[in-house]
């Protein structure tokens, strides 16, 4: 008798008849998760990818215009530099500009994983395509894993803020 899977009895016209119940080991073909895409989850999908669309179309709008305003804000005080310190407000400017474009680029790499998530998405709606939807998912993966570094750092980085202000006070 084989220990993997138990009886149970089941009361019917027949005196008693044993039914086996198998654990899963027993059938590693059979997958707990297999997740079936009804008209609901399409729906839900379909609307996710539309925001998600809206949202990445947005996002590229604002980082455009956020290098757009760096640009212009770095050649206008640039151009205004009359005073005596021009050595120091010019470096000022130059920091400004890096820190600028590197948080747009910062803000375009999401943005683009999660358009890339949208497009995907709905052409494995419309096309009932699996590759579609694993590239959409592979996509939206890679966007929260991106959110999720920059969370990381954005804590460190307040951390040694705050550890900073705090030796700042104390050595006083």
């Amino acid at each position: 008798m084989d220990c993997n899977y138990f009886f149970y009895f089941q009361a019917g016209k027949k005196p008693l008849s044993f039914t086996p119940i198998y654990f899963m080991e027993q059938y590693p073909e059979t997958s707990l998760f297999e997740l079936q895409v009804d008209q609901p989850v399409q729906t839900y999908l379909g609307e996710t990818a539309r925001w998600a669309k809206f949202l990445g179309i947005m996002g590229f709008i604002c980082s455009g215009l956020f290098t757009l305003i760096a640009l212009f804000a770095i050649a206008f005080s640039t151009s205004k530099l009359n005073s005596i310190d021009r050595g120091s407000t010019q470096s000022s400017a130059i920091i400004g500009l890096v820190t600028l474009v590197v948080g747009s680029l910062i803000m375009f790499f999401p943005c683009l994983y999660l358009y890339n998530f949208a497009t995907r998405m709905q052409l494995a709606l419309r096309g009932n395509d699996q590759e579609h939807l694993i590239r959409s998912f592979r996509s939206l993966k890679a966007f929260f894993r991106f959110i999720g570094i920059l969370a990381i750092l954005y804590m460190g980085l307040i951390i040694v803020i705050i550890l900073f202000n705090i030796y700042g006070t104390v050595s006083r």
